[in-house]
């Protein structure tokens, strides 16, 4: 494997003389990887929460979970926390932690061998269970039991979102777990929050890798029902136009109960209204206004996936910022009142768009004609 570059970081500096601590996880793959890491998670093998009032900061401990969030006085936060342990009573629950473990038991409770690499801070030593080195040599992700999935469900969908980040294969067992845990309907013992909140980290990930590969062994019909039928160009193109939410809609055939998900509701209305965009046609600006003015962004993005894209990024980049020149107040002044005003609004908005009213005097003058 390539030397570890291990970023400096306040949080570095002030753990890296203490024996026990280590980088752990995802952000040593992408170390090894020669990516950045998103964020840097340290492990502490023994007292986490000890450690972590020694080092002269502000400190909120959880002892339950063995962890602690840190604010250095430079107002750098971080988490320690301790090695662990854990459990699963029952296929789809919450785990429960055992602290006192050492590193190597904490690394075989995680989910993939790729993440279950360890970087101690004091000498950068390397750690990791047999085969992790050799499974990020060959882009591939294996877990490592045969009851990963039937412990945690929600793995399932950790295996597509670190796929499409990677670029990496489900090793050849893995996929076939995976399968007969889609099959035997496991991802119905998980709670609708859980797998609500890996679906929207899902949408954050390269697309349309992401939600395609919910296609495999019908993930994503087991998540969200006979709605979800993905095309590759349109999901590309809306998540391009709009974002994650953009290329969720994009993939569903009509609106689907994200409440059991727990979508927040402002997401859930936008996925599930853009789903319903038909294709736009070629349109001119005034067109594009009157179709769009009342949408959220992610219609329109949809709408243009599925039709004219070109039109939809018009609207998204530029029409839908042009301003008039005049507002409400002025109309008021000209004497109009109640919906009048509205309308007249809407005239003089059309005529700017139709290039015919550029200055005040000519909005005044098509809002009041």
């Amino acid at each position: 494997m390539p030397p570890v570059d291990l970023p400096r970081s306040p949080a570095v500096s002030v753990l890296e003389g203490e024996k026990a601590v280590y980088v752990v996880g995802g952000a040593v793959r992408d170390l090894l990887l020669g990516r950045e890491p998103r964020e840097l998670d340290f492990v502490v093998e023994g007292d986490a929460i000890g450690l972590a009032r020694r080092l002269g900061g502000r400190v909120i401990a959880h002892e339950r979970f063995g962890t602690a969030t840190v604010e250095l006085p430079d107002g750098t936060i971080f988490d320690v926390t301790s090695a662990r342990r854990e459990r699963y009573p029952r296929p789809g629950a919450l785990p429960e932690v055992e602290l006192g473990a050492t590193l190597r038991e904490d690394l075989e409770r995680r989910d993939f061998t790729v993440n279950a690499i360890a970087l101690h801070l004091a000498d950068r030593e390397l750690i990791a269970i047999p085969g992790a080195h050799e499974d990020l040599e060959a882009r591939r992700l294996r877990v490592l039991h045969d009851r990963s999935f039937f412990d945690d469900p929600t793995r399932l969908l950790r295996l597509v979102r670190y796929a499409a980040r990677l670029g990496f294969e489900p090793e050849q067992h893995t996929d076939r777990l995976a399968a007969e845990a889609i099959a035997g309907g496991l991802l119905y013992t998980v709670s609708g929050s859980r797998l609500g909140a890996e679906l929207r980290l899902l949408l954050q990930e390269p697309q349309p890798e992401a939600l395609l590969a919910l296609e495999r062994h019908d993930l994503g019909r087991a998540l969200l029902g006979n709605a979800f039928a993905p095309d590759e160009r349109v999901v590309a193109t809306a998540s391009e136009l709009g974002g994650g939410l953009a290329a969720l809609a994009a993939a569903l055939t009509r609106p689907v109960d994200l409440d059991r998900l727990a979508f927040p509701a402002h997401e859930r209305d936008v996925v599930n209204r853009a789903a319903t965009a038909e294709p736009l046609p070629t349109s001119d600006d005034v067109e594009l206004w009157r179709r769009f003015r009342r949408e959220p962004p992610e219609f329109a993005a949809v709408a243009g996936a599925r039709g004219d894209a070109a039109a939809a990024r018009r609207w998204l980049e530029d029409v839908r910022h042009r301003r008039l020149a005049i507002d409400g107040h002025d109309l008021v002044a000209a004497g109009l009142e109640g919906p009048a005003v509205g309308e007249a609004l809407d005239r003089a908005t059309e005529a700017m768009l139709a290039r015919r009213a550029d200055s005040r005097e000519e909005q005044l003058a098509a809002a009041l004609g």
